[in-house]
């Protein structure tokens, strides 16, 4: 049974993951990022999240390793705490507390028992580099005020703060403004750009810094695509820098491999460019990469290089710059006009992604599955452009069907719409283009909804638009002497007194159709499409309308944006009640009566959970977010919950998520995250930790041997298999051990025949007769005294080819292998 106070608002995904740069382990098998007030913690090999460390109580802001312990990470966050975990088990050891809010966290290995923070003074866009002492005690909350100032007047991001030459110096940007500290010499340098006032300089403002490992050399990005290599910095009046320039647009992130042999830099152009030498000529190019390079990271070991996206992804790419593994998160698009929807047959969320695509995301594992591609145009990343939106999508006849409309408009005159229809194809597990539709209506679609009644026979599709229709699209035959085929096709049309027509949706058994027309709400007949009633409250416009559902199928519920909640009942057709709610999102639980109502107030969003039949709430919770919420969705369990309290059993058959307006995602459980990582996850971090030793090894064949005893049992009544030729002992020793060891061929010879043989089957005494067992046993003495080492031979070869290998031999086959088995092998005693 689940505790009542166990319930509470989480984070489920959504969260940037491209807000910092990632960080990898020392071994180059881990990647580390931040995510919200989280971090988690992917495997660079199978993008599988193994851990999820959660402890801060506000934004992540930075992490490093422990340069002193690479089996430990250090974490910065604007709870004003500097974090040390071991990431290996998920653990946090120690908490310093800093008491102020940190920005950004740098770490050397020079640096005794200190690390460097980004920190704010009194004025808020004044930003101060200092080192904060991080005292030794036993306790796990350790206070940290020592802080000692390096640098002012720098920039907040991480980005343009870099420590160069094992330590020796630090370098930051800002503006048109380049500072220079020396640890030693405890001086500052500072060097000045022109400024944007001159033309001819107009973009040429610092982006980006970076420092040689080993060398003292300085690289900067700059706004106008330039990358300037710093040299001589120690004088202000000898310095000296040159120019790379590839990008066309501002500089995002530049890094340094570990050795300093090249530079990688990246921008909005989506390539990751890697500048050999540090020359113009030698240039490596990674292209097509998706999206905007937001960060670039390298790894300690120099094999493999991270860059973080701004489509919320970071891409895996080995040395010799090629792309090996990609972590998608959450895609935030600008807008979610679609909101949320589930895909009934892979359970994922489905929302707009990148421009012009649906993206189709996990919610058990926080990833996303796949795209696809609505609009099917190659997407010009430019600002004054007029993109393609798409803006309304559904789900129709159990994920059979969908339905997307995109539009595009210039002018007010000058709409361009287009609905499409997409049919499910098994055969490529994905969904196909089926029927499209150019200007389906007059004017912007409104609402779109399948019936998606179990005794439809008929696929039906309604819409709704402004220019005060709703059209009913069925399917219907459209074959030709070529080739059969269906098409959508509109069979009604319909309107209200020309109202622009809101909202419309089906109720359960498909059976009526109830349009929202402005202020107005009719019911119609969707057998013969005649208008059966009107309800009309003059509340304000429609925002929200939904039915009631199993029990509550006779009741109709309305939001409008007056703030007021009503309820009708469709038998009597008359309002039932209503209520003075402010609803923004009003979702009805597929396998149950509940409906869930988040209202936005001056303090945040709130959670109303009713039924239809009665206007009392099942549950209420206040401020479930300080933002306000924008869309939501119910997504059936597989497995029901078991919550005992009434107030809560409204989420034993299905769990509620919201999205916010910063488009995080949230929902109500009882699982911390880490909780909820699948065990596959946590199987594939035990077997990663284990070293390569003699013990993990012999390890590893027990592993292996109780899963073939496993697999032996379940298959006992099936057909006999042969093994692989490569799992044969003998066959192994043959191809790997050197020539000039090896024995005799005579004597390879019968022993690889031996370990061809499948053992035979142990009878009982009961099945073997007194006769033949005796004469057998006879036999059987002087083969096994003179051949003991071949047994020995033959005993390990039966044990690795399975006890379910059975083969029963005939008697001359038998005396044919005993002539084998006499082979004189005493010869190999003298070795």
């Amino acid at each position: 049974m689940v505790e009542v106070e166990s319930l509470r608002v989480v984070r489920c995904g959504g969260s940037e993951l491209n807000f910092r740069r990632a960080v990898f382990s020392a071994d180059s098998k881990y990647v580390f990022c931040v995510s919200g007030d989280f971090i988690k913690v992917y495997s660079t090999a199978t993008e599988e999240c193994v851990h999820i460390l959660q402890g801060h109580r506000n934004l992540v802001t930075g992490i490093q390793l422990n340069p002193k312990n690479h089996l430990q990470l250090y974490s910065c966050s604007f709870d004003g705490m500097i974090k040390l975990w071991d990431y290996i088990d998920g653990i946090l050891i120690k908490t310093f507390i800093v008491g102020c809010k940190l920005h950004a966290l740098f770490t050397l290995a020079c640096a005794e028992d200190s690390v460097f923070v980004i920190i704010n003074k009194e004025k808020p866009d004044v930003f101060q580099l200092v080192s904060v002492k991080l005292p030794k005690s036993s306790s796990q909350e350790i206070e940290a005020k020592e802080l000692s100032f390096v640098l002012d007047y720098i920039n907040q991001s991480p980005k343009c703060i870099a420590f160069g030459n094992e330590g020796e110096y630090v370098a930051a940007v800002r503006d048109f403004y380049l500072s220079v500290y020396f640890f030693k010499k405890k001086t500052t340098s500072r060097f000045t750009l022109s400024s944007s006032r001159n033309k001819k300089h107009a973009k040429n403002n610092f982006t980006c810094v970076a420092c040689h490992p080993k060398e003292n050399c300085i690289a900067t990005g700059h706004g106008d695509g330039k990358i300037r290599l710093w040299r001589n910095f120690d004088d202000e009046k000898k310095y000296t820098y040159t120019c790379l320039h590839w990008h066309h647009d501002l500089v995002m992130d530049l890094a340094f491999s570990v050795t300093g042999s090249s530079l990688l830099s990246g921008g909005r152009e989506s390539v990751l460019v890697e500048w050999r030498e540090a020359a113009e000529k030698n240039k490596e190019f990674l292209p097509r990469l998706g999206a905007t390079i937001e960060h670039i990271s390298v790894s300690p070991a120099g094999d493999l290089f991270c860059t973080s996206h701004s489509d919320n992804k970071m891409i895996i790419i080995h040395r010799n710059l090629e792309a090996s593994a990609v972590i998608q998160g959450l895609v935030k698009d600008r807008n979610i006009f679609t909101g949320l929807m589930i895909d009934p047959r892979t359970k994922a969320l489905v929302l707009n992604g990148k421009p012009g695509h649906l993206q189709f995301y996990s919610l058990q594992s926080d990833k996303q599955l796949y795209n696809l591609d609505i609009t099917q145009q190659e997407y010009i990343n430019d600002y004054g452009l007029i993109q393609i939106e798409l803006t309304k999508a559904a789900f129709g006849c159990y994920g059979n069907w969908l339905a997307t409309v995109e539009q595009r408009q210039e002018k007010e005159t000058e709409l361009e719409l287009q609905m499409k229809l997409w049919t499910y194809n098994k055969k490529t597990q994905g969904f196909v283009l089926n029927t499209k539709v150019n200007m389906p209506h007059e004017d912007h679609i409104t609402a779109l909804c399948f019936c998606n009644a179990e005794k439809s026979e008929n696929p039906t599709l309604v819409t709704t638009s402004k220019d005060g229709h709703f059209k009913v699209w069925i399917l219907t035959d459209d074959s030709d002497i070529y080739k059969k085929a269906v098409g959508w096709t509109c069979d009604f049309v319909g309107s209200y007194h020309k109202y622009q027509a809101t909202n419309c949706c089906f109720s359960e058994d498909g059976s009526l159709l109830a349009v929202s027309f402005e202020e107005i709400v009719t019911i119609w007949d969707s057998e013969t499409w005649e208008l059966k009633c009107t309800f009309c409250q003059r509340a304000g416009k429609i925002r929200h309308l939904c039915f009631g559902r199993l029990t509550c199928s006779k009741y109709l519920l309305g939001a409008t944006e007056n703030g007021i909640l009503c309820c009708w009942n469709l038998l009597s057709c008359a309002l039932e009640w209503s209520a003075k709610l402010n609803v923004r999102v009003m979702e009805p639980d597929p396998n149950s009566e509940n409906i869930a109502a988040i209202s936005q107030s001056s303090m945040g969003s709130d959670l109303f959970v009713f039924r239809p039949s009665e206007p009392r709430p099942l549950y209420i919770q206040k401020n479930i977010s300080r933002e306000e919420v924008q869309w939501g969705v119910f997504v059936p369990r597989d497995v029901p919950e078991s919550f005992t309290s009434e107030a809560y059993q409204w989420l034993n058959r299905s769990q509620f998520y919201f999205l916010t307006k910063s488009q995080s995602l949230l929902t109500f459980s009882t699982q911390s995250p880490e909780e909820k990582l699948t065990p596959t996850s946590k199987q594939l971090l035990a077997e990663e930790t284990l070293p390569t030793t003699p013990f993990y090894f012999i390890l590893g064949k027990h592993r292996q041997q109780q899963q073939d005893d496993k697999l032996n049992e379940a298959l006992k009544n099936e057909l006999v298999q042969l093994p692989l030729t490569e799992n044969i002992p003998a066959i192994s020793e043959l191809l790997h051990t050197p020539a000039h060891v090896l024995p005799s061929a005579s004597f390879l010879c019968s022993m690889f025949v031996n370990s061809l043989l499948l053992s035979k089957e142990t009878k009982s005494a009961e099945e073997i007769p007194d006769d033949v067992s005796m004469e057998e046993e006879k036999e059987s003495v002087d083969s096994d005294e003179e051949n003991n080492f071949t047994e020995k031979v033959q005993d390990t070869n039966n044990t690795d080819l399975g006890k379910d290998i059975i083969h029963q031999l005939s008697k001359s086959e038998e005396k044919e292998l005993r002539k084998f088995r006499k082979v004189d092998y005493s010869w190999i005693t003298a070795l």
